[in-house]
């Protein structure tokens, strides 16, 4: 008996012990390392390597490694590189593994042919961030484009409407749309006489947005406009494989719904493909009557072959959008949030915008390729406004004083680009050089559609003021990325632009407006990489960029150019779960053009010379895994920015203020994401912005409280749930989005106008200050099914 006691002891305690063994051969955790390659076993710097199953990732360093600890198991392992296709590999674990990963070029992935010459990578000495279709897609249901990258660091976005729908406007470090370069495949999108960027006409482009990076400071060379806060290069629709489309329909608050289908032929007899996108986007808008109507389309025709990509791109529409450029005073925003003061039922902005964009690469070997970018945009449109009491001297006599009218002002513009870029590389040196070229011509006229009492003689659409525009921009670069040693890489960028503005003839007010200037701008760049190990990396660089007036700032006497020195200092840091970026910036400004807070008679931002000043910070972001299904995204901007010494007219007196506030220019932004992914096919996102308080003008609050625009705290909640099907279509697609889910009332935009009319009437002293102010929408929601097959 006793033996047998032995025994089953023994027995007992070995099943235990190989119990234990197993789980704890299961708890254990192991090293995944490996090297990313192309098909010649040369290294790939900043390939995303993610374990779907684990919903954790990494990224490969100089020399094309990662490492990932992972639990015993047998996983999936997704790796994708620009420029290559995604590669999805099986690997068991069940102890350190060291492997080798081979991407396929995907010479069909314009990201490599359109955007190559002006993107930077993951390494690169540029502060940038980079947003993907995925990641674009979770939160596109209709609100354009600056309102969804509303998350990323040191960003802020706005509306007319309230609602995130129609004239939509994107600030980042405190420079707005106007000194934002903006790209389409490389194609300068700013307008060149403005300098603007105006999203309305580019209805649901987001659904035709393959990625994008957005570069804060002045960035990498570019082509068009000069950056002077952020440049944002935009690639559109890659070519796909196979043939398939997409039916999205969304509705929500204020009426507003987006309608969008989508198709692709997919590859057919190996190098033809054909893909397009139809959109419908209308929204009544949070303030009253201030309703949006946009149409788009986009159209694409692609041939490839082993080393030649030929694609034809067309895309464009319409937008209606009603008045609610001119915001409310203090008064009307406390008495209703909502109202808009305008009453004239057609008081709309009307504006049709189709490109015409043809890109050509080839490849002449595995060193050397070229690219050919061709693009034609025509424009046309007019604002309808209803004016009461008007002088027949500003509209050129065709009335009678004190006649009702409603005028129409045109907007008749061409637009053509031509780019080239050729891309050496050979053992750690990398050359790319690069120009392009754009002609432009605008003619802007008023005509008078009504009047009360009409002249004698007078017609109805006569015109009542015109004026011609022309722009010519050339500019050429060449960069040079350079591998001094295993740990340090040199990037050098130079550009010279050039530069020729005329206009003639009379603006809106009837004032003559005659200019022919020629800028002649050399915009030097400079960066170290420093590599310390596999996990922390640094980089210095400095860029010099310089930037003409526009028509707003020579109609107000502004013809010096612009110059920015920014120097930027970062660290970046890559493990397993926390990818952390960290950069210090400081930009040095020679004549900077500030925008004044006021406005003009179209609800276009005013700005006057500031003279020197500056913008000195810190911007931090961040992504950390904290479980496999839990991770925050925190981001953090903090800075001071100043003019030196400014000088402004009050009481008859010029006074220096000394250093003020930049107009518009917060000290804080703070925005996160909390992210709970319980399965790869459903995902909640607690978003949470908060913005400090920020002058709405230059005077630095000396003169009126009303020149401060309050801070704000904003959160919304994103959910997405996708419903994968075997019978008519791949997956059904779900998306929730609930907007400013604690009903916060606040405004995030205005404008502040002060005058000293000392100046204007000798001997009487009167001061005169205002302000206008944009409510945005309270709590409201945003629902979507998208159908996939």
């Amino acid at each position: 008996m006793e033996g047998k006691l032995s025994c089953k002891k023994v027995k007992f305690l070995v099943s235990f012990l190989l119990l234990f063994c197993g789980l704890t051969m299961q708890a254990q955790t192991f090293t995944l390392s490996g090297k990313v390659v192309n098909k010649n076993n040369e290294p790939l710097e900043g390939a995303t390597v993610v374990i779907t199953d684990l919903n954790k990732g990494t990224s490969s360093n100089y020399e094309g490694k990662f490492k990932l600890s992972v639990p015993s198991g047998n996983y999936v392992i997704k790796v994708s590189y620009i420029g290559f296709r995604t590669g999805y590999f099986n690997q068991v674990v069940q102890k350190d593994e060291d492997i080798i990963i081979e991407l396929v070029s995907e010479d069909d992935v314009l990201d490599e042919v359109l955007v190559s010459s002006i993107r930077v990578k993951a390494d690169a000495p540029v502060t940038h961030s980079n947003l993907s279709k995925k990641e674009i897609a979770k939160r596109n249901l209709g609100q354009d484009i600056p309102v969804l990258l509303n998350y990323l660091p040191s960003v802020i976005s706005s509306s007319d409407a309230g609602a995130g729908v129609g004239y939509t406007y994107m600030r980042v470090r405190g420079s707005d749309a106007t000194r934002i370069n903006v790209t389409i495949n490389g194609i300068p999108y700013n307008d060149p006489e403005s300098q603007g960027t105006f999203w309305v006409n580019l209805g649901d482009f987001a659904s035709s947005t393959q990625s994008l990076q957005l570069q804060r400071g002045v960035g990498t060379s570019t082509n068009g406009s000069g950056a002077f806060g952020a440049s944002l290069n935009i690639l559109t629709d890659a070519i796909s494989e196979e043939a398939g489309g997409e039916i999205s329909n969304a509705f929500g608050s204020f009426g507003t719904r987006k309608h969008t289908v989508k198709f692709t032929t997919g590859r057919v007899n190996d190098h033809f493909e054909f893909s397009g996108r139809l959109s419908n986007i209308y929204s009544d808008g949070y303030v009253d009557r201030a309703f949006t109507d946009l149409k788009s389309y986009f159209l694409q025709g692609s041939y490839s072959d082993d080393n030649t990509l030929i694609k034809a791109i067309v895309f464009g529409g319409s937008e209606q959008t009603y008045q609610a450029w001119f915001g409310l005073t203090a008064q009307e925003l406390a008495e209703n949030r909502r109202q808009n003061p305008y009453t004239y039922d057609n008081e709309t902005d009307n504006y049709w915008q189709n490109h015409y964009q043809l890109h050509w690469n080839e490849k002449f070997s595995d060193q050397l390729s070229t690219n050919i970018g061709v693009n034609y945009t025509r424009g046309k449109g007019y604002f309808e406004q209803y004016k009461p009491g008007e002088s027949a001297a500003d509209f050129n006599n065709l009335i009678v004083d004190g006649s009702d009218v409603i005028v129409r002002r045109w907007l008749d513009n061409h637009f053509y680009v031509f780019n080239a870029s050729a891309t050496y590389t050979i053992d750690g040196l990398e050359i790319i050089a690069g120009g392009s070229y754009s002609n432009y011509t605008n003619d802007h006229y008023g005509e008078v559609i009504w009047g009360s009492d009409l002249a004698p003689n007078v017609n109805i659409r006569d015109r009542y003021y015109f004026s011609d525009a022309k722009k010519h921009d050339l500019s050429s670069f060449i960069k040079t990325n350079i591998r001094l040693n295993d740990k340090l890489n040199a990037y050098v960028d130079l550009q010279g632009r050039f530069v020729n503005y005329q206009t003639g003839g009379l603006n809106s007010d009837r004032v003559p407006l005659d200019i022919d200037k020629d800028f002649n701008f050399f915009n030097p760049k400079a960066g170290l990489t420093y590599q310390l190990n596999e996990t922390n990396s640094f980089y210095l660089s400095y860029a010099r960029a310089n930037r003409e007036p526009n028509r707003n700032d020579f109609e107000g006497g502004n013809t010096q150019h612009e110059t920015l020195d920014d120097f930027e200092l970062g660290w970046r840091l890559a493990t397993d779960n926390v990818k952390i970026n960290t950069n210090l910036f400081y930009m040095d400004y020679t004549n900077q053009l500030v925008l004044s807070g006021a406005i003009n008679n179209v609800g276009e931002p005013l700005r006057e010379t500031s003279g020197n000043s500056f913008r000195f910070g810190l911007e931090v972001d961040a992504d950390i895994t904290l479980t496999e299904k839990l991770s925050v995204k925190p981001n953090l901007g903090l800075s001071t920015n100043q003019n030196r010494d400014f000088k402004a007219p009050i009481d008859g007196v010029i006074e220096n203020l000394g250093n003020t506030n930049i107009s518009f220019s917060p000290n804080v932004i703070i925005g996160n994401s909390l992210v709970y992914a319980p399965t790869n096919n459903f995902q909640i996102a607690f978003l949470s912005k908060y913005v400090g308080e920020q002058f709405m003008g230059n005077l630095g609050g000396r003169i009126s409280d009303n020149e401060k625009l309050e801070g704000y705290f904003t959160s919304d909640l994103n959910i997405v749930y996708e419903l994968k099907t075997n019978k008519i279509f791949d997956s059904i697609v779900f998306t929730g989005l609930v907007n400013n889910i604690f009903n916060k009332e606040y405004v995030d935009r205005g404008y502040y106008y002060f005058y000293d009319d000392t100046w204007t009437t000798p001997g009487v002293t009167t001061t005169v200050d205002g302000a206008g102010y944009y409510p945005q929408a309270t709590i409201n929601f945003l629902a979507g099914v998208t159908l996939k097959f």
